[in-house]
């Protein structure tokens, strides 16, 4: 028997890709989620929002409209707002709340 076909595989949120994407543009840190299998995609995002000290924005680009983020948002200071995007894709600006 071949092992190699019984081995478990890891799940697809696991590895460098587990965080998401990201990068620095003119409007803020940007998050790609959108390879993420749940709960991926709030955990990366989470942990990106709570790792800014300073006014800097989050733009994260998504497959779905994250309805869990939001309380968790607001919950440690932060707003969501629903921006432009490409068809297919949701994207939000994330800020600190006034």
């Amino acid at each position: 028997m071949n092992s190699a076909l019984t081995e478990p595989r890891a799940p697809a949120s696991v590895g460098p890709l587990a965080e998401g994407r990201r990068w620095v543009d003119a409007d803020g840190i940007h998050i790609d989620v959108r390879r993420l299998l749940p709960p991926g995609p709030l955990v990366a995002i989470l942990d990106l929002v709570e790792s800014i000290r300073d006014a800097t924005h989050v733009i994260v680009h998504h497959e779905r409209d994250p309805q869990m983020l939001y309380p968790e948002l607001a919950e440690i200071g932060w707003t969501a707002e629903r921006i432009d995007a490409p068809a297919g894709e949701v994207r939000l600006k994330l800020e600190r709340a006034p």
